[in-house]
């Protein structure tokens, strides 16, 4: 049997099953297949976008005693069918059913709405209070073809370097963001009909329901094709159901192994070597602490793929795997169904790794599973939701007690933000008094030699603002990473054993800076100085 004849069987079992279930729902059975390529079609009578939205097909026109049929599919809502029913007859009309097939439907749909080779235009984020952008560029992706629709969202994300992406319900409507640099913003305003397809393509690719009451996770990849070149975007899917119907955030990571290299995170020298100083050892606990978004992920994976050689073992536990690095064995660890860092990890070093990545420390005995396998010949890195380097020591004092193990084990923790990068544009100008009050504050008590070392000079101080223009429309490009980096010194080794009777943050951070360290806030301010970013922006992100 041919291809031919193949598809010829599948449409003629299609058209039995539409018969049977056309004597279900009660209404007139049609098999299109004489006519459905060359009848004439009907203008005027039902939109592009109810046919889609309906899966509805007109059929004839009424007028002068001739009554108004329409083609519908098992997938076309009843209330549709008797609210037309019932508006036909209101008017003194009446409108016929015919059910027909899902193949028929696309072979009418295809003629009434052909898809076309168009060149659609790029997305161009919007301004405060810039509705016309955001009218613009809802236009475009209510006219997309619905088979590309989803593919060009992503693409223009892609492209504008967002993170996420957020189809937000509204009571009237669908709202788009999506965050760039860090902040959120309004892109489009789109209708139902293109939220539905959406979420069927962001289901289907996902592996989720849009009929779920609980909230999902899923994972997709897409190849973006740009300038000759490709690569590979991991595409993490948030789903939760809402008053107005199912919200989804797609966290976007643009994969590109080069990427993830230490020498490209903007780390400064002693940062740098301090780091390098830690991973060297072949022992120890290694933590990274931020909110979600601070870029704790690429960091971590640039120090793994700065110990990747070939003489390593390097297994991660992650939920879910974001980056895929060659030579480095990754394990997914589903927590959602049952699945447990601690387990994972417990089974791993079986294995005998040299270095292994927990995705994160969320409970008591992956701590100490964690810990215990840092001084047992393993190099550890882990990532922990605290605000700060201190605080996460004080928040993990809370979750397993005072622990000299603990006391031993940890070596070095980072806390980072990423604030946005100004552009090359910027504008130079003098802080006011209150502002060079604040800077002295901030600095105050930091030791001279820290202060020179980072080249601190509070008397001579010079601010940059953004300059907005066409090419960068907030004065901001890109993100920069401000870390606080707290190696474990002997005194800060005395808080986790429990040989200081007040254990707190701010006690914690106050031997750190007597140690050398700069905080997040004076990091943060050191960038502002140096003309990487703006002091609105460091309050904003610290």
């Amino acid at each position: 049997m041919d291809e031919q004849e193949i598809q010829q069987k599948r449409r003629d079992n299609e058209e039995e099953a539409a018969a049977t279930r056309a004597r279900l729902l009660g209404l007139p059975y049609l098999d299109t297949r004489k006519f459905e390529n060359d009848t004439p079609l009907v203008d005027g009578l039902l939109t592009k976008s109810e046919m889609h939205e309906n899966f509805m097909i007109p059929l004839q026109k009424g007028g002068d005693g001739e009554h108004y049929q329409f083609m519908v599919t098992s997938q076309t809502p009843r209330s549709v069918i008797e609210r037309m029913r019932k508006e036909y007859l209101d008017r003194g009309e009446r409108a016929d059913f015919f059910l027909i097939t899902e193949s028929a439907y696309k072979v009418f749909i295809l003629r009434y709405d052909p898809p076309q080779a168009t060149e659609y235009d790029d997305i161009t984020i919007a301004g405060e209070g810039d509705s016309e952008t955001i009218a613009s560029v809802s236009k475009v992706l209510n006219e997309v073809s619905t088979d590309k629709v989803f593919d060009y969202l992503l693409d223009q994300a892609d492209r504008l370097g967002a993170s996420d992406i957020h189809i937000e319900n509204l009571r009237d409507s669908i709202r788009l963001r999506m965050r760039v640099d860090g902040l959120l913003h309004p892109v489009a305003t789109i209708n139902r009909d293109r939220y539905r397809i959406f979420m069927g393509e962001l289901s289907s690719r996902a592996n989720i329901s849009t009929a779920a009451r609980t909230p999902q996770s899923g994972h997709m990849q897409m190849d973006i094709y740009r300038d000759g070149s490709t690569h590979l975007l991991n595409i993490r899917v948030e789903m939760i159901p809402t008053m107005y119907g199912q919200d989804a955030v797609l966290r976007l990571f643009n994969f590109d192994e080069t990427l993830l290299n230490l020498d490209l995170l903007g780390l400064g020298e002693e940062e740098r070597a301090e780091v390098d100083e830690v991973i060297s050892h072949p022992r120890g606990l290694v933590l990274m602490v931020g909110p979600t978004g601070s870029g704790k992920s690429t960091t971590l994976y640039s120090i793994i793929n700065a110990l990747n050689t070939t003489d390593r073992k390097i297994i991660t536990l992650e939920d879910p795997i974001e980056y895929g690095i060659t030579g480095i064995s990754q394990i997914p660890i589903n927590t959602t169904e049952g699945g447990s860092f601690a387990d994972g990890l417990r089974s791993v070093l079986r294995l005998d790794p040299d270095v292994v990545m927990v995705g994160e420390i969320r409970d008591a005995d992956t701590a100490k599973t964690a810990i215990q396998a840092s001084i047992t010949g393993h190099l550890v890195l882990s990532s922990f939701h605290a605000n700060s380097t201190s605080a996460a020591f004080s928040r993990m004092i809370d979750m397993i007690g005072t622990n000299p193990i603990f006391s031993s084990s940890v070596r070095l923790v980072i806390a980072q933000r990423l604030v946005r990068k100004l552009a090359d544009n910027k504008e130079a100008y003098q802080p006011d008094e209150a502002t060079m009050k604040y800077f002295h504050r901030v600095f105050d008590g930091t030791a001279p030699e820290v202060m020179e070392k980072y080249g601190i000079d509070l008397d001579n101080v010079t601010l940059y603002k953004p300059v907005p223009s066409a090419e960068v429309p907030f004065g901001y490009k890109g993100r920069t990473v401000i870390m606080e980096q707290l190696i474990v010194s002997e005194k800060i080794q005395e808080f986790i054993r429990g040989d200081v009777s007040d254990i707190n943050t701010n006690a914690i951070e106050k031997v750190a800076k007597a140690g050398g360290m700069l905080t997040l806030e004076q990091k943060g301010v050191l960038a502002a100085l140096r003309g990487e970013t703006t002091l609105s922006e460091v309050s904003r992100v610290i």
